[in-house]
């Protein structure tokens, strides 16, 4: 098949997801075509099946804002008759399943027919598509895509419940691709980060207030209050400063170290005791599923779509959001050294669920129906 995808190009999870989708259909065989406005971040090796077409739109004085949208629209119909596409596979729905809808509606005036799946990420349903301003073009949207998954259980019953949708939604879940998420030997880092054999806490996001991050570093203060441990906090945003000045006043920056945005992360998690996730929204979980394919247990909320990744008592445990102290009580539990190696090979068992070698054939089955109702 020549598939055409359509992300956002950034560390967020619909663009990783996107583009490992991309990298492994490119490696089954399938034509992949990215159009984006740059190169996304995990589009970093050659594969002579995989084409990346860049999204540019100049600003006019006429413009306050330029109108990426429609740039986006006519760049698919430049690709999908340049490249000759079977279909468009858009992630997130804000902008690019109004726009791919558009493309069809252009392409369909010169006698082609292509159609295009909508996949819904998360916020593009939970958090950007209720604003009234954006809400009635969602909904439309979704409704006139050929085909629409969902990452998560949840987020396919918040979409339901939120919009008028007269589609079906298919679920198919976020995956890991395991060659490169696993356990690395690399005891000389975890030496180095906690030099006395300190039990080492990881959290990665993209420290919005969404991620509760303040939380991540008070169920640490309560961890490293009983035990010898450390904390890596990985990613960058908004409320980095803040994170930084509770630290100070929870008197834990000498055991708390913040490593900013990093590509291989695979390489913390390697030697990561424990992972955090105290989210207040999260449609699947992606950076949990990226630890546990690492052997690392996690301890989470039950926001959104966790909870069908994270398995209470097994993987890890979930609690209720902001509730700190039984994420504290459960973190301790784990990291005693009689439960923590049945937890990581738990969590690794989970994450051989999601390989994505079984995930990737659900997705080609997808595309061959939608296609044959072409």
């Amino acid at each position: 098949m020549k598939i055409g995808i359509v992300c956002y190009p950034t560390f967020g999870g619909s663009g990783v997801v996107a583009t490992e989708l991309g990298k492994a259909l490119g490696q089954y065989g399938h034509e992949i075509h990215f159009i984006t406005y740059s190169q996304p971040m995990r589009l970093d090796f050659f594969n002579q099946n995989i084409f990346y077409h860049e999204v540019s739109f100049n600003s006019y004085p006429l413009f306050k804002y330029p109108p990426y949208e429609m740039a986006l629209a006519s760049k698919m119909v430049d690709i999908a008759k340049f490249a000759k596409l079977d279909l468009l596979h858009v992630h997130y729905a804000i902008p690019h399943a109004s726009a791919a809808h558009l493309a069809k509606q252009i392409l369909a005036e010169e006698g082609i027919n292509l159609p295009f799946i909508t996949t819904l990420h998360g916020t593009d349903i939970t958090l950007v598509g209720k604003d009234p301003s954006y809400e009635p073009v969602v909904a439309y949207s979704i409704n006139k895509s050929d085909g629409v998954t969902s990452v998560s259980e949840d987020l396919k019953k918040d979409t339901l419940n939120h919009f008028k949708i007269t589609n079906d939604i298919r679920v198919i879940p976020n995956f890991i691709d395991l060659e490169r998420f696993k356990r690395y030997k690399k005891d000389h880092f975890k030496t180095a980060i906690c030099p006395n054999g300190e039990k080492l806490i990881v959290h990665t996001s993209n420290f919005r207030t969404v991620k509760r991050v303040d939380d991540a570093i008070r169920i640490f203060k309560t961890i490293s209050d009983n035990i010898p441990a450390k904390l890596l906090l990985v990613g960058d945003g908004p409320e980095r400063v803040n994170m930084e000045v509770l630290c100070r006043e929870l008197d834990v920056c000498d055991d708390v170290r913040f490593l900013g945005k990093l590509d291989a992360v695979e390489e913390v998690l390697s030697v990561a005791d424990l992972f955090l996730m105290p989210s207040e929204k999260e449609s699947f979980g992606l950076a949990a599923l990226e630890a546990m394919a690492c052997q690392v247990p996690v301890i989470s909320t039950n926001a959104g779509g966790i909870p069908e990744l994270n398995t209470h008592g097994k993987t890890g445990f979930v609690s209720e959001i902001g509730d700190v102290e039984d994420m504290s009580k459960n973190a301790l539990f784990i990291l005693k050294d009689e439960n923590l190696a049945g937890f990581k090979a738990a969590a690794l068992a989970r994450a051989h669920e999601l390989d994505v070698n079984k995930i990737v054939p659900q997705y080609e089955a997808y595309y061959n129906e939608v296609l044959a109702k072409k």
